[in-house]
């Protein structure tokens, strides 16, 4: 019997408890104060959702749509399905645009990932604080300018006859180089053009991933004794991999996307060495005016940098370390 009350007792604890009216105004305050910041949030949110939805997922959605028409501005759109997928695989000038981004890609974003993460360390040296300073400010004002300025400026220096660089070349004894009139030197001029412009945004990022390695794990190596290149490859490389990761991916993006500095500085050429595959869906929509075979090069070319990006995210699982 006297468990039987107790048991009675408790429960009757428990529902006076909950029917206590300060603990339900409390608890009420505190889900609407919830409400009210997750409303909040959703408010801050709103711009960048919206300007994602109209200005990235909208146009690929009538990108997709427009590349199953055949349309040219003048005339209606003339429903045409994949055909226009079709000619692209059969298109040799399409086929020879993607090929020569995915050559810039491999070589113009390695040395860019590899240029900056050797800046970034010798930054992060012992050197004076000016010294410092004036080196990231050097390596960084090329990001300050337009690439179509730089890629005209870059295109009369390197011009054969009258650039700047053949003439000091001269100086020493080296015949001029065709910079911009043959195709691999077109490319190589591309690819140098487009370090010079990109290689300070990857040493900043390197910088402040370096920056963020405790200092407490550096110390621990040099009473491993761990110096040189053995600390770099299993301490300074590991705990720097997101910094690497994320520098890739978008040093990718960004090359699979170039346009202005080769259609400035060698309009494609010569011949089709340097027409990337974002050239040749400009040619195709507005020299051409097919703006339907120009969206499927788009289509396609979103699909490709979609799928690169998933698979570095997928091979970074192996490489990339988290602190």
């Amino acid at each position: 019997m006297s468990s039987v009350a107790s048991t009675n007792k408790h429960v009757g604890q428990s529902k006076s408890r909950s029917r206590n009216p300060y603990r339900l105004m409390t608890e009420n305050t505190l889900s609407g104060m919830a409400r009210r910041k997750a409303l909040m949030g959703y408010l801050f949110l709103f711009p960048t959702i919206l300007g994602i939805l109209v200005f990235t997922a909208g146009p690929v959605l009538f990108s997709f749509v427009l590349s199953l028409f055949r349309w040219n501005v003048f005339s209606p759109p003339e429903w045409i399905g994949f055909v226009s997928y079709q000619r692209m695989v059969t298109d040799s000038r399409a086929l020879t645009g993607f090929w020569n981004s995915f050559i810039f890609v491999v070589f113009a974003v390695s040395l860019q990932v590899l240029l900056g993460l050797v800046l970034a360390m010798i930054l992060q040296s012992h050197m004076a604080t000016w010294l410092r300073y004036t080196y990231r400010t050097t390596f960084l004002l090329p990001m300050l300018m337009s690439g179509a300025a730089t890629a005209i400026v870059l295109g009369y220096m390197l011009h054969k006859e009258f650039g700047a660089v053949n003439y000091y070349l001269g100086r020493i004894g080296i015949p001029p180089i065709p910079w911009l009139t043959q195709p691999t030197w077109a490319m190589v001029s591309v690819i140098m053009s487009y370090l010079w412009l990109s290689t300070g945004f990857a040493m900043i990022l390197f910088i402040g991933g370096l920056t963020n390695i405790s200092n407490e794990i550096l110390d621990a190596a040099d009473v491993d004794g761990a110096r040189g290149l053995t600390r770099f490859w299993n301490i300074t490389l590991p705990l720097v991999s997101p910094t690497l990761l994320f520098a890739a991916v978008t040093g990718v993006i960004g090359g699979l996307q170039v346009f202005n500095l080769p259609y400035i500085m060698t309009r494609g050429g010569p011949g089709d060495s340097t027409r990337t595959a974002v050239m040749v869906m400009y040619e195709s929509a507005f020299k051409n005016m097919e703006i339907g075979y120009g969206s499927t090069i788009a289509v396609v070319l979103f699909l490709v940098i979609l799928a690169v990006t998933a698979g570095q995210f997928g091979l970074s699982k192996r490489w990339v370390f988290y602190q």
